[in-house]
């Protein structure tokens, strides 16, 4: 299992979650590991800028467009979940995404930001990631842009999942969209609940 390093600044936290999970873990930027590795995990901390200016620089895009090409997983975790939409918005200057779903990613409306701290998630009730998780449990959030709606349908019986949050106003707070699951929370800093959500991914692979 990889975990592309594009310069994110979660990398570490992201590499020791996952390896108590139970996966044997390779932080790497090398694109035939990442390819081919079972699971691909692309964090992502910062501007929406920063981490897409930096995505580009390993061609991480092109890693990420041929390992769903082939059906191969992926788990976007926080910015690594957002520049997976078409674009991101951040004070005044708009990015383009890697564009795997449509949307834009831009300012949550809420009186407090950024949204940090442990907030519930609405997730659908066959969701494979939250299996087995109360509905009350709670993840840590850290941010103060989302994608504020969804916008793609998909194939009948593959409709994506798509789990919702509320911070001032409902956002995107999770997705399973076929080989492509994104999470805005911050699984490895989640405790107990972020594990078992882990776990439930790496069930996947």
């Amino acid at each position: 299992m990889v975990i592309l390093d594009y310069g994110s600044g979660n990398l570490r936290s992201a590499e020791r979650a996952v390896a108590r999970a139970g996966a044997d873990v390779e932080v790497t930027a090398d694109p035939h590991a990442a390819v081919e590795a079972d699971g691909l995990v692309v964090p992502g901390v910062g501007a929406y800028s920063a981490c897409m200016a930096g995505l580009l620089d390993v061609q991480g895009h092109r890693i990420i467009g041929k390992r769903l090409a082939g059906g191969r997983p992926v788990l976007g975790i926080c910015v690594g979940m957002q520049i997976l939409f078409a674009r991101g918005v951040e004070h005044g200057e708009e990015t383009e995404g890697t564009g795997e779903w449509p949307g834009v990613v831009d300012r949550l409306h809420a009186d407090v930001l950024p949204h940090m701290g442990w907030n519930t998630v609405r997730a659908p009730a066959d969701s494979r990631l939250f299996a087995g998780l109360d509905p009350e449990e709670r993840f840590y959030f850290v941010h103060s842009y989302a994608a504020r709606t969804w916008e793609l349908d998909g194939l009948a019986g593959q409709e994506p999942k798509v789990t919702w949050a509320h911070h001032g106003e409902d956002f995107v707070a999770a997705v399973e969209n076929g080989p492509l699951w994104a999470t805005q929370f911050h699984p490895e800093k989640s405790g107990d609940a972020g594990a078992q959500l882990l776990r439930n991914w790496l069930a996947t692979l």
